[in-house]
This record gives structure tokens, C-alpha cells and sequence, in this order.
């Protein structure tokens, strides 16, 4: 399949995604590396990497501003034959040093059709849930007598959903859409009070293509779409150049929010590490307690007992 067959391919899932956009972003945790952390935000990405793949990543955002997020992930997964893919995907996100806490542990499972010879199309679902934990006394100024009414303490309430996605993929080429969570789940909502929070269904949209620019130096540009009811849509875009299949140097830009430098190493055959940077464009990123975002990903691969040697993966 030649580049202009990709696109088609890109325009059938844009298409598909429309719906999906018409309510706008941000309430799921943010990622600048997100070419790499593709399984927290998409099932249909279990197991498309053919081995066994363990990763985890760091986030550290708004660093100077007390209280900022911070998110770390762990995900596993694997192929169990041609078809099947299985995998473990844990995100957990922090805010207000420790006021807010979302951990979520899902299952994932993807089952691939062959496109083509070389193209497939991954079909991922996702089952768990979250635990929320919210403690007020963690706030730099809280007196619980003036709080509204039912605004008390949580202490790991599960809330269970379930969430779905399209991967289609080659060795060139990717994109995909997903919703991570389709239930809305509610907290303080009481009659004695109209403050609710609502736990609201996040949409995705990525895709990237590999380009050789030599022998030995490849391009990849990349993109995401993302969209939550009740904000703006949040589009980031990135450009990364690979280097020997082993160096990654690469710029995004986050519409309207941030400007990001990506920076990768593959250390051995089976262990890459990447870093990342974000520098806000918004008026928060001129104040002198912000002094930007920081990503730190690794990620280890086993062989498989069918492959002598690892290929590295642009994504």
C-alpha cells in the first residue's frame, strides 16, 4: 500500500471520528509522548508491537506551580498468537499534592484482521475501572465548616467502565480512534447541592507515517486529536527524526497551549528511553512559577522466540 492509500485510509477514519468531536479536551491525563504510550489511550493497540512490551512513563506538568499534575502509566501487553493481543494498562494521576487521585486499572484486548498482506486493522476492547480519592484536608486553606453541603472526603470509591478502539497499522503507517471510557461517572451529587463532578467520555484520534529520508535516517510526523465534552479540542502535533534506529530528536506543538522537544535514545536492542519537554505559549507559561512540563518514558521488549533480533519500531 503506497502513501496516497494511507491517506484514504487516514480520511475513512477522520470520517469516522466526526461524530465523535462534535462536543469538544482535557480532562484524562495529558501526554506529549503519546506515539509511545498508545495503549493507555487506545486498546486496539495491544499487542501490535509483536513481542512482549513492558513500559512506563512520567509526567511532571506545570513544574514550579504547587499542586500540579503529575501522572505516572505502566502498561504490558503482548501478541498470544496471530490474532490476539492481551495486556494491563494502569494510569495514575495526581493533583493538589495529593487532594485528587485517579487510579485506573484496565484489562485490554485486541483482536487484528489482515488488511492486506502488510496492513491490519486491531480491534480493541477494555474493561476495569477507577479508584478516586479526594481528601480536602490536603488543601492549603480548608475549613470544612464553610464547605457546601456533601462535600466530604472520598476514600477509593471504584467507579468500573469499559472502553474501545480501532488500531490500523503497518510498518510505515498508523491511526486510530478510541474512546478510553464510555461511562460518565458522578461525584457529590446530592440533593443537597447542584456541585457535580462528572467523570466525561475522552475521544482520540492519532496517526503518523514513516518516511526515509536516507538509509539510515527516517522522519516521522505525527498527530492527536482529542475531545471532551464541555472544552476546547485539544490537537497536538509533532515531528520526530530517527537517527541509525537508534536516536530520536524531534518538536510538537500543542494547539494553542504549549510548544514540546522530543528527545529518544535506544540504549539496547530490547530498552529505549525518551524524554520530553513542554514550554506553555499560554499566559501560564510566562508566570516565574512555571517552568514547563517533563516526560520521562522507558520501555523494554523481549524477543520473541520466532524473531533472532529485535527490529526497532518508530512507534
Amino acid at each position: 500500500m503506497n502513501f496516497r492509500n494511507h491517506i484514504k485510509s487516514l480520511i475513512v477514519l477522520l470520517l469516522l471520528a466526526v461524530p465523535f468531536f462534535n462536543a469538544n479536551a482535557q480532562q484524562d491525563a495529558q501526554y506529549t509522548q503519546y506515539m509511545y504510550n498508545t495503549l493507555a489511550i487506545n486498546p486496539g493497540y495491544t499487542g501490535s508491537r509483536g513481542v512482549l512490551s513492558i513500559a512506563a512513563l512520567h509526567r511532571s506538568q506545570w513544574v514550579g506551580l504547587d499542586g500540579a499534575p503529575t501522572t505516572q502509566t505502566f502498561n504490558i501487553h503482548s501478541p498470544i498468537n496471530n490474532r490476539v493481543g492481551l495486556g494491563l494498562s494502569i494510569v495514575n494521576d495526581e493533583i493538589g499534592n495529593g487532594t485528587n487521585q485517579d487510579t485506573y486499572f484496565d484489562a485490554t484486548f485486541s483482536y487484528t484482521i489482515l488488511a492486506s498482506e502488510t496492513d491490519k486493522i486491531s480491534f480493541g476492547l477494555k474493561a476495569g475501572g477507577h479508584f478516586l480519592n479526594i481528601d480536602f484536608n490536603q488543601l492549603r486553606v480548608y475549613d470544612p465548616s464553610s464547605a457546601p453541603p456533601g462535600t466530604t472526603n472520598i476514600d477509593k470509591k471504584f467507579s468500573p467502565n469499559f472502553g474501545a478502539g480501532i488500531y490500523f497499522h503497518n510498518e510505515r503507517f498508523y491511526a486510530g480512534v478510541s474512546i478510553p471510557n464510555f461511562l460518565e461517572t458522578e461525584h457529590f451529587d446530592t440533593s443537597e447541592t447542584s456541585y457535580v463532578g462528572t467523570e466525561r467520555m475522552n475521544w482520540y484520534f492519532i496517526s503518523g507515517y514513516v518516511f526515509d529520508l536516507s538509509y539510515n535516517l527516517k522522519l516521522k510526523p505525527a498527530i492527536l486529536f482529542k475531545g471532551v465534552n464541555g472544552a476546547p479540542l485539544q490537537a497536538d502535533a509533532s515531528a520526530t527524526l530517527l537517527y541509525n534506529d537508534t536516536f530520536s530528536l524531534g518538536a510538537g506543538y500543542r494547539w494553542d497551549a504549549a510548544l514540546s522537544a522530543l528527545l529518544g535514545f535506544q540504549i539496547t536492542e530490547r530498552l529505549m528511553i525518551g524524554l520530553a519537554y513542554d514550554k506553555e505559549t499560554t499566559t501560564l507559561g510566562a508566570s516565574s512559577f512555571n517552568d514547563g512540563s517533563f516526560e520521562v518514558f522507558l520501555r523494554y521488549e523481549f524477543k520473541s522466540k520466532n524473531q533472532n533480533a529485535l527490529t526497532p519500531r518508530f512507534f
